[in-house]
C-alpha cells in the first residue's frame, strides 16, 4: 500500500518540475547571430586627436553622466579636500570645478575652489570663485573673511600690474 501512495505523486512532481523548468530552459538558448555588421560609434564617441582633447573632466568625458548630480558634487568636494591636504592643488581644483558643474547653485565648492586657486597663485580666478561664493551665499558666516581675502587679492593683482 505504501508503494502505491508514492506511485501517484512521482508523476505529479515530475509534471510540476517540467512546468517550472520549461520557461528557464529557453533562457539558455544561444543568442541569434546578426548578419549585419555592428553599428559604428557616434562621432562624439570616437577618439579625438591629442591636440583636440580637452582637460579631463567627469562631465565632459562621460556623456551619460547627468550634469546636475548633488551626490557626485558632495563626493567631488570630499575628494578635492583630500587632494588639498595632500598638496595636489591641480587635482583639487579639477574636483572642485567638477563639483560646481554637478551642482551649480551650491556655494561651498566655489569657496574651496577659491582657496585652491589662491594657494596655487591663480589670483584672478580665486577672486572670481570667492565672489561667486558670496553671490550664492550672501549671508555666509565667513563672508567678512572672504571679503577680506578678495580685497587682499585685488591689491596683489594691482601690484602685479604696476610691475
Amino acid at each position: 500500500m505504501a508503494g502505491m501512495r508514492f506511485n501517484g505523486t512521482i508523476p505529479i512532481l515530475a509534471a510540476v518540475f517540467l512546468l517550472l523548468a520549461a520557461p528557464h530552459a529557453r533562457a539558455q538558448d544561444p543568442p541569434q547571430e546578426s548578419t549585419s555588421k555592428p553599428a559604428s560609434p557616434p562621432n562624439d564617441m570616437k577618439p579625438k586627436s591629442p591636440a583636440k582633447q580637452k582637460k579631463d573632466s567627469a562631465t565632459q568625458n562621460a556623456p551619460d553622466q547627468p550634469t546636475w548630480d548633488p551626490l557626485r558634487a558632495e563626493k567631488d568636494l570630499e575628494v578635492g579636500q583630500f587632494y588639498m591636504k595632500r598638496g595636489d592643488l591641480d587635482a583639487a581644483i579639477d574636483r572642485f570645478q567638477d563639483a560646481t558643474t554637478a551642482k551649480p547653485g551650491y556655494a561651498i565648492p566655489f569657496r574651496y575652489l577659491g582657496e585652491a586657486q589662491e594657494k596655487k597663485g591663480l589670483k584672478r580666478q580665486a577672486i572670481k570663485s570667492y565672489q561667486r561664493y558670496l553671490d550664492l551665499y550672501p549671508h555666509a558666516e565667513d563672508g567678512d573673511k572672504i571679503k577680506k581675502k578678495i580685497a587682499k587679492l585685488y591689491k596683489e593683482v594691482g601690484k602685479e600690474k604696476k610691475n
